[in-house]
């Protein structure tokens, strides 16, 4: 009897330690996971509908079993209900091995690049968010903007994007979460890009950068070359950035079959030394063309019924199109990068430093390298320097992502969320570990007391 249950004890515990996911972390340029090895992104956009994909669990089980499948490893979802229950939802993407990057915004909280701003209000939606969010595992990281800036003229809203940057971390901190990595999802614009990216990780004092960058980018069409693409171009702007970079938007669709090559460059020799892996847009066929699975065919724009928006069924049983969706899964079967411990990098992670400030240029960069972050509750000015609103005077506060567009858009969606803001293509852990070891010494203990 007694060598049943030490048998049956010994089983517990390496069923609790197969369940378990490994938190997620940054460390210098590079995401690690909670047992120090690099973590690559192999992500699916994932907004059924306008509302909070997050909450049927039936429905995420049988997504998350077909992802799995596909070898996603991460979805990126852009709006939640944080009143909503997500345990569900979460655990079954977490039993299929899948990380969660979601977008603080919500629809009415966005930094507008035409009269930026940030205050109290905007601060309390991320707050929400975050706390529904901050006890998964496999949450990876939270998105305090999408496309903020879509045109160079905006650049003056990009202080405030770094605000809202500064102020979730340190809510974050102050409640004493675990430090989950806030990041910012850009637009592709050629000619603000480059200073934007540096801008948002510039600064010596690391509380005021993001802790990632992402990008939106359409640029690798059909059968196209690493060069050619201007992934080239894209690569040679991140190297020797600081903090951890990647495509939260990528799979462009304007020569059809996708065949997704751009990932054996992002996840290949090219890139995956300096870039953190790629989101595809997205999980669910609608009128853009872009999905990798339908839940039954399109009807009439103007049909209603059960889980049926703007012409597309929007849940059920998930259904591989073809042949992109098997495209996909054949690429990334053959990608698969070690990266470097974590214990090899931690020495050079700690000389890297942020590269400079980009320089004030009239019309093209309107934000002063040495000026002060924006506190909460100051509204842009005519010049761009901000002035003290009505929203608050204290500097702990939060932002939210935009969802404006550029002239032409690569995706459209009825979601409101990352196609809004979707640029042409071409233009330009170890706590959750120690905590786990906790749990497994107590429970050894409990049954040697027991027996």
């Amino acid at each position: 009897m007694s060598l049943s249950l030490m048998r049956w004890a010994s089983l517990f515990m390496l069923g609790m330690q197969a369940s378990a996911i490994s938190q997620i972390s940054t460390v210098g340029a590079k995401f690690f996971n909670s047992s120090g090895h690099q973590f690559y992104i192999k992500g699916i956009a994932y907004q059924l509908t306008d509302d909070d994909p997050l909450v049927n669990t039936a429905q995420c089980k049988l997504d998350a079993a077909l992802m799995k499948e596909l070898g996603a490893n991460t979805i990126r979802v852009y709006h939640v209900d944080p009143n909503g229950d997500h345990d569900g939802c979460m655990s079954a993407f977490e039993d299929a091995g899948i990380y969660l990057f979601v977008d603080l915004e919500t629809f009415n909280t966005s930094i507008d690049q035409s009269a930026p701003k940030w205050n109290s209000t905007m601060l309390s939606a991320y707050e929400k968010v975050l706390d529904a969010f901050h006890n998964y595992d496999n949450l990876a990281g939270v998105l305090i903007g999408n496309e903020v800036l879509t045109r160079t003229n905006g650049s003056w809203a990009a202080p405030y994007v770094k605000a809202a940057a500064r102020d979730v971390k340190a809510y974050r901190d102050s409640k004493g979460y675990r430090k989950i990595p806030v990041g910012y999802a850009a637009a592709d614009i050629a000619d603000l890009r480059p200073m934007l990216q540096d801008y948002l990780a510039c600064s010596t004092n690391s509380s005021e950068n993001v802790d990632f960058f992402s990008l939106n980018a359409y640029e690798w069409c059909g059968d196209n070359t690493f060069t050619g693409s201007g992934y080239s171009e894209l690569q040679k702007n991140a190297t020797g950035y600081s903090i951890p970079i990647f495509f939260s938007e990528t799979g462009c669709n304007t020569v059809p079959p996708r065949t997704f090559e751009d990932q054996s460059a992002i996840l290949g020799n090219d890139m995956s030394d300096t870039w953190s892996g790629a989101i595809i847009y997205e999980w669910i066929e609608e009128a853009n063309n872009y999905g990798l699975i339908s839940y039954g065919p399109s009807v009439a724009a103007t049909a209603t019924g059960t889980n049926i928006v703007g012409g597309f069924t929007r849940g059920g049983t998930p259904t591989p199109i073809s042949p992109d969706f098997s495209n996909l899964k054949s690429v990334w079967a053959t990608l698969n990068p070690t990266g470097v411990a974590l214990s090899d990098y931690t020495a050079s992670a700690s000389k890297i430093t942020p590269l400079a400030c980009p320089a004030e240029t009239s019309g093209v960069w309107d934000v002063n390298p040495t000026s002060p972050l924006p506190t909460l509750g100051q509204v842009a000015d005519a010049t761009g320097t901000g002035s003290s609103g009505g929203g608050g005077s204290s500097s702990t506060g939060s932002t939210s992502s935009g969802t404006g567009s550029s002239g032409s858009a690569a995706a459209t969606s009825s979601k409101g969320a990352a196609a809004g803001g979707i640029v042409a293509p071409g233009s330009a852990g170890m706590t959750g570990a120690a905590v786990i070891y906790g749990v497994l010494v107590g429970f050894t203990g409990f049954m040697a007391w027991w027996l």
